[in-house]
């Protein structure tokens, strides 16, 4: 945590030639129901890129002081060098040491407590591996340089919350790739973060089965009784309250929704559907089980639109917004 009384969230634009810079520059400098003044956001970022890409767009140009158009006093720029090209749609991999350089300072600042959050935007993969790099997402990244743990996808829309039992995984693996420890582990990581960092006391989470039905008392699959349910009962008896295996097609009709504060997905495309499509535009990408907080938008780089000026902001807005609460909540919990 940082000392004094401000929250300092670090953001990181991502990838060079996407959308990230742009979006960065035209954050607003109000956000809906939070003091600004009690908030120092810190970009970390090429100076010279922000220049550019402001040029580019027709914004006033950034100072050390305020890289977000003006006047605030709670929003700074820390210069991060190193990107070698800055021209908008072009990813090239040489900047790949630059977009992670500004990772390993936001990381290295969350751990060492000056940074109450992170706020990162789209990276482009295939730039930073063809630049040599292993990489195979963010998440992982943030989870190898920090805690080593697993961590744990939450996606937000709102009110509705979304974590992933199984993340990017071909759909034919998924099966296998569930186990009551994994499970078990993601229900604990989620619970902890609804009380410590959503502020939702004695949190009632539902949980998704894997197949249709939720397998139908095994007629459609064995998973729910030999691996989901066990789980379940365990931990019910521990004072979790869970609600499952519940049938993929009507865990998050609007009844269902309005019962529960968030939900255990067990793949991919059985829970993000259903987010996307209620809260395209506004949804967050949170990591749980880092030692610190991580928000991102729920887009990809969109080189095409980069430099235009049409880029929506929406999420990003709603990630730093998220980021913030969330510090909020930890902070007044851990007084």
């Amino acid at each position: 945590m940082s000392s004094g009384s401000s929250l300092r969230i670090a953001l990181t634009p991502g990838e060079p030639a996407g959308i990230g810079p742009d979006l960065t520059l035209a954050l607003p400098l109000e956000l809906p129901g939070i003091d600004m003044r009690e908030v120092e956001v810190v970009v970390l970022a090429d100076r010279e890129l922000l220049s550019t890409r402001a040029s580019c767009l027709g914004l006033p140009q950034p100072s050390a002081r305020d890289p977000l158009r003006g006047g605030t006093a709670g929003v700074g720029l820390e210069h991060v060098g190193g990107c070698l090209n800055m021209a908008p749609g072009i990813p090239d991999p040489a900047n790949a040491p630059y977009v992670l350089r500004t990772l390993d300072r936001a990381i290295a600042g969350c751990v060492a407590g000056e940074f109450d959050a992170v706020v990162t935007g789209p990276v482009q993969k295939s730039a930073i591996n063809a630049g040599g790099i292993p990489f195979t997402g963010h998440t992982e990244y943030l989870a190898a340089k920090s805690s080593g743990e697993a961590p744990v996808m939450l996606l937000v829309a709102g009110e509705l919350r979304i974590a992933l039992a199984t993340t990017h995984l071909r759909l034919r693996d998924v099966p296998d790739a569930l186990t009551e420890t994994g499970i078990a582990r993601s229900l604990k990581v989620l619970h902890r973060a609804l009380e410590e960092d959503f502020g939702v006391l004695k949190p009632q989470i539902g949980v998704c089965g894997l197949n249709p039905h939720a397998g139908e008392g095994g007629y459609l699959g064995r998973e729910e009784l030999e691996i989901i349910i066990p789980v379940l009962d365990r931990l019910r008896a521990e004072g979790y309250r869970l609600n499952g295996p519940l049938p993929g097609d009507t865990a998050f009709t609007p009844p269902q929704r309005a019962h529960h504060d968030a939900y255990l997905s067990m793949f991919h495309d059985q829970g993000l559907p259903v987010l996307k499509a209620l809260g395209f535009g506004h949804a967050v990408n949170v990591t749980l089980g880092l030692p610190f907080i991580r928000t991102s938008v729920d887009h990809g780089t969109a080189l095409d639109l980069a430099g235009t000026g049409r880029a929506d902001g929406g999420s990003l807005v709603a990630a730093l917004s998220l980021a913030i609460r969330m510090a909020q909540h930890r902070r007044s919990r851990r007084a």
